[in-house]
C-alpha cells in the first residue's frame, strides 16, 4: 500500500505488528482451518470492496496476515493508507495460495475494518474542528492488546496521540492530587521522581487551575468544564501552558469547544465507540470495479 512521507503513517514496528497477527491467527486457526483443507492448494486471486464511505488504514496488519500462511503473498493497494473511499471501492487485491486467502481472510478484515473505523471516526472529529486551533488528541480507552495500533489509526485519521501508558507522561488526577495534599506538591514530587516526564494535572475548578498554572506542569487538562469555564480558563493560561479538554465530548460538542481557544480535546470515543468498517473479501477479479 502506497504511503506518504508523514510521520502519522509510520506504523508500531514490524515485530509487534507480527506479534499481534500471530495472536490473532492462533485464536482463529487453531490446530488448523478444517475447512481449507478441503480445497485444492492453488495460486489465486481474492479482491476487497469498501461497502461504505470510510478512512482506509490497517494496510500493513492486513498484508502480515496474509504472509504469515504464504511467504509469497502479494497485495496489490488501489488506495492509500489515510485515504478516503466511497461505497463500493476496491481497496486492494491479494495474490496467494487458496488456502492462505481464506484462512486468513477473517483476521485482515478484524484488523482493517477495526483499524479503518478508528481512523474513520477520528476524521470525523478532525472536520469537525476545521479552522480552529484546537486538535483532537486520543485516550487510553483502547482495545486490550491493540493499542499501539488503534493509536496508529488515530494518526492516520489526523488525530493526534496523548500518552501511551502509565509509563511515558505524569497524570495527575483527583486521587493522586487528594493523596499529595495539594496540586503543588503533587507536581513537586513528580518532578522529583521523574524529571524527565511530562506533568499533567487535571483540574476541576477554576481555582485549580490557577495553582496548576503557578506549577510550572506541561499541560493542564481541564475537566467537565462549561464554554464559560473553557473561556476564562483560556484568558488566566495566556498561552503559558496548553489546556486540554476531557469529559462528556461529543461531536456536536466539538465546534463549541474549539471557539473557547482551548489547545486540545481529548476524546475516548475514537478508540471505544467505532463501529467497524462494512469490507467484504471475495474471491477472482471483480467484475467492475471504480474508485
Amino acid at each position: 500500500m502506497p504511503r506518504p512521507l508523514d510521520e502519522r503513517f509510520r506504523p508500531p514496528a514490524p515485530a509487534l505488528i507480527e506479534a499481534q497477527v500471530r495472536a490473532a491467527l492462533a485464536e482463529d486457526l487453531g490446530p488448523g482451518d478444517a475447512t481449507a483443507q478441503l480445497l485444492d492448494d492453488v495460486p489465486a486471486e481474492a479482491h476487497v470492496t469498501c461497502k461504505q464511505a470510510a478512512v482506509i488504514a490497517g494496510g500493513p496488519w492486513f498484508d502480515a496476515c496474509f504472509r504469515a500462511l504464504d511467504a509469497a503473498a502479494r497485495i496489490d493497494w488501489q488506495v492509500a493508507e489515510g485515504e478516503h473511499v466511497e461505497a463500493g471501492c476496491v481497496v486492494c487485491t491479494v495474490h496467494a495460495r487458496t488456502r492462505a486467502i481464506v484462512s486468513a481472510e477473517r483476521s485482515a478484515l478484524n484488523f482493517l475494518q477495526t483499524l479503518s473505523a478508528t481512523a474513520t471516526t477520528t476524521a470525523a472529529h478532525v472536520a469537525a474542528l476545521s479552522g480552529s486551533r484546537t486538535r483532537v488528541l486520543d485516550t487510553r480507552k483502547t482495545l486490550p492488546g491493540l493499542r499501539a495500533a488503534q493509536k496508529y489509526a488515530v494518526r492516520v485519521g489526523g488525530g493526534g496521540n496523548h500518552r501511551h501508558g502509565l509509563y511515558d507522561a505524569v497524570m495527575l488526577k483527583e486521587n493522586h492530587i487528594a493523596a499529595a495534599g495539594s496540586i503543588t506538591a503533587a507536581v513537586e514530587r513528580a518532578r522529583a521522581r521523574h524529571p524527565r516526564l511530562p506533568v499533567i494535572v487535571e483540574v476541576e475548578t477554576l481555582d485549580e487551575l490557577d495553582e496548576a498554572l503557578g506549577s510550572g506542569c506541561a499541560r493542564i487538562l481541564i475537566d467537565d468544564f462549561d464554554p464559560a469555564m473553557m473561556r476564562e480558563a483560556v484568558r488566566r493560561a495566556g498561552g503559558r501552558i496548553p489546556l486540554e479538554v476531557s469529559g462528556s465530548v461529543s461531536l456536536e460538542r466539538l465546534p463549541a469547544i474549539a471557539a473557547t481557544g482551548v489547545d486540545y480535546v481529548s476524546i475516548g470515543a475514537l478508540t471505544k465507540h467505532v463501529r467497524a468498517i462494512d469490507l467484504s473479501l471475495r474471491l477472482s477479479a471483480p467484475a467492475a470495479a471504480s474508485r
